[in-house]
C-alpha cells in the first residue's frame, strides 16, 4: 500500500532515547495516548463526512497527520496528508474510500505499535 515502513524504527528509537532506561515505560506511555485518541480521530472523520462539515474533516485528518508522523507511522501520515490536501483541494470526491484508507492503515498501525510495546 506505501513505500514507507508500517512503523519507522527511528522514530521508536528517538521516543526511547527522550527517557533512556525507563524499560519503555515513556514509549508506552505515548503509544497509549496514540491509540486511544486516533480512534477518536477516525470518529471525527466519519461524523465531519456524514454531516459535510469540512472544516472538522480537515482538522481531524491534520490531527491524524500530525500524531502519526510523532510515532513514525508514516504510512499512515501520508495516508491522512493526501486526504487533508484532497479534502481542501476537491471537497468530499473520493471522501470515503480515503477514509477507509485511514482505518485500514491505522488497524496496521496498531498490531505493529502493540507487537513494540510489548517488546516484540
Amino acid at each position: 500500500m506505501s513505500d514507507f515502513p508500517i512503523i519507522d524504527p527511528a522514530s521508536i528509537e528517538n521516543l526511547r532515547a527522550l527517557n533512556p532506561g525507563d524499560n519503555d515505560e515513556f514509549l508506552r506511555e505515548i503509544v497509549g495516548i496514540y491509540l486511544d485518541d486516533t480512534p477518536l480521530r477516525i470518529g471525527e472523520l466519519e461524523s465531519s463526512l456524514a454531516g459535510r462539515d469540512m472544516e472538522k474533516f480537515v482538522r481531524a485528518a491534520h490531527s491524524i497527520k500530525g500524531s502519526s508522523a510523532n510515532l513514525g507511522a508514516m504510512a499512515l501520515r501520508a495516508v491522512a496528508e493526501r486526504l487533508e490536501h484532497h479534502a481542501r483541494k476537491h471537497g468530499w470526491d473520493d471522501a470515503p474510500a480515503m477514509v477507509g484508507a485511514i482505518k485500514e492503515e491505522f488497524a496496521l498501525v496498531r498490531t505493529e505499535l502493540e507487537k513494540i510495546t510489548a517488546g516484540g
